[in-house]
This record gives structure tokens, sequence and C-alpha cells, in this order.
């Protein structure tokens, strides 16, 4: 396990072997630093899911059931994580990653998962660009057997009391049992945000389409702001808060704000939910970009 620290003048970004996580990305404004994503123990055992950011790869999110069939195969994928019985968010956070590449502004890491249905290389490569982070994931298939994949990050960003987002959409996927996406509904009063507005204190676990890639993020407390771009703009969005019922000692410190290149459980929806088809030795790359100013 081993951790890897890149700066520059503007950023502070902190980076994890285990998942491939970002544990720390911090502004340099004013001569302090401000978190843009949930701080996290500097230390590389460090799970993902305390981290500040980490990969969703093969896909993100959950498959109905852990089964699903394509061009004429059956496939049940295994449950991985303790507390769920999914196969969630696929391999890439809960395994080691090789640096392949580290200078004072850019890293690259690699993983390789060479068993299950899903066999493949991904590289994530970490860029500082003076007051953004560039974040580029590149899955490779190499199994004999064409699969379905996407990619994603699953961010936690602070939670303020005035804290604000703007993230266009055109309706949400409500939440079903098991924490599945179920029917398709319009946009509720406190869900809609498509103009800049504060976030609810309650449990939320919603997909949102129809989107442009882009967000705003607004922390009026500590006079930043962070944008959030997609490139190629992604067209779903996830957004998760957790309550304290759920989550014992949670306080509306953070949420997530996950962009994705498919639907969850596309596997299982016509037209795959923009997963893509990739045969052995395809792949395709999505670009996450994390920018901020400040006022």
């Amino acid at each position: 396990m081993a951790m890897f620290y890149l700066d520059n003048d503007s950023l502070s970004l902190v980076v994890s072997s285990l998942g491939g996580s970002v544990l720390k990305l911090a502004a340099r404004s004013a001569g302090r630093e401000i978190p843009l994503l949930r701080p996290a123990a500097l230390n590389a055992t460090t799970p993902a899911q305390q981290a500040g950011c980490f990969p969703l790869v093969p896909f993100g999110n959950r498959v109905k059931q852990n089964r699903f069939s394509f061009e004429g195969r059956d496939y049940v994928l295994s449950t991985n994580t303790a507390g769920d019985r999914h196969y969630l968010h696929g391999d890439g956070w809960l395994q080691q990653w090789q640096c392949i590449e580290q200078r004072s502004d850019f890293l690259r890491l690699r993983y390789q998962h060479r068993q299950g249905p899903y066999q493949y290389r991904v590289d994530q490569c970490f860029t500082l660009q003076r007051q953004q982070l560039r974040l580029e994931l590149t899955v490779e298939h190499r199994g004999e057997n064409p699969m379905p994949y996407g990619l994603g990050w699953h961010p936690f960003f602070p939670l303020a009391p005035h804290t604000q987002l703007q993230a266009p959409a055109d309706a949400c996927w409500l939440e079903a049992e098991e924490w599945l996406p179920g029917v398709k509904a319009p946009l509720g009063e406190d869900m809609d945000f498509n103009r800049l507005a504060g976030l609810p204190r309650r449990w939320l676990n919603n997909g949102f389409s129809g989107w442009n890639g882009q967000a705003n993020i607004q922390w009026p407390e500590q006079g930043i702001g962070l944008q959030m771009n997609t490139e190629p703009a992604c067209p779903v969005y996830f957004i998760f808060i957790s309550d304290p019922a759920f989550d014992p000692g949670y306080q509306f410190e953070f949420f997530c704000l996950e962009p994705m290149t498919h639907a969850a459980n596309g596997h299982n929806m016509p037209g795959l939910g923009g997963l893509r088809r990739l045969v052995k030795g395809e792949s395709f790359s999505q670009t996450l970009l994390l920018g901020y100013s400040a006022r």
C-alpha cells in the first residue's frame, strides 16, 4: 500500500493505492487550505468508502439481483461488500492499484482484473492543471466475450449549512427496494437542481437523467465554488445523502454527486442504459474535471 502526493501553487492532492482513491483534494486560497472533497485519514489503509473520491469500474452502482443477460449469455455477479448483497460499484475501489508514472503534478495508476465475468485493465490518471484536477479513466476489455462497460467516480463533497448545488436534469429514478433504481419520475421540489439550490437534509439516493455533464457547487461560508465538468458529457449523475438513522454518527457533513456514463442497472434496461459494448482489446475513456474559483 502506498500514498502519492501531488501539488502546485493552487491545489494539494493525496491519492492512495488502495482503491485508487483520493484522500485529500484541497484548494490553496488566501494563505489557507480549503477542502474540495471530504477530508479523509491520510493513511494507506484508509478504505475507499471513507475517502474523498473513488473510481467506478467496470461500472457504477448495482445490477438487479446481480444477474443480467448479454448477447445470448447469462451472467451472475458476486457480492463484494458487507451489508449489501450486490456487486457494488465494481472492483477498482476495493483493490490495490499499481503506480505506473508519477511527477509532481501527474500520477498514473493501473489495476488489472483477471477473474469473473469482467476481465479488464484500467488506468486512472490524475493531473493538476492550475486550479483544476483532471481525472481520466481508460478501461480495456481483456475477456474473450464482449461485455458492457461503464465508468464514473464517487466523490464525497463537504456539506455545510449554506452549500448549494446546480446540476441540470430532466427526471430522476425513484429509489426501489435494496437501493436499486425504480421508475422514472419528475423532479421533486427539493430534488430540482436546474438552478442553484440548497441540498435537503434527508436520505437521498437517486439517479438523475438528462444531465449535460456540468455541475456547480457553492460553499458561501468558505467563499469558494467548485465547477465539475465531464468529457465527454456524462448523461447521468447520482446524488447520495445519508441519514443518521441509517448511518449512526453521520451529521449531514457530506454529500455525493457521482458522474456516470450510464444509468444504474443499465444491464437490464433497453439499450443498456448507456453502457458501452467492448470486445477484447477495445477500450474507452472518461474524464472528470474538478476546478475551483474563490471570491
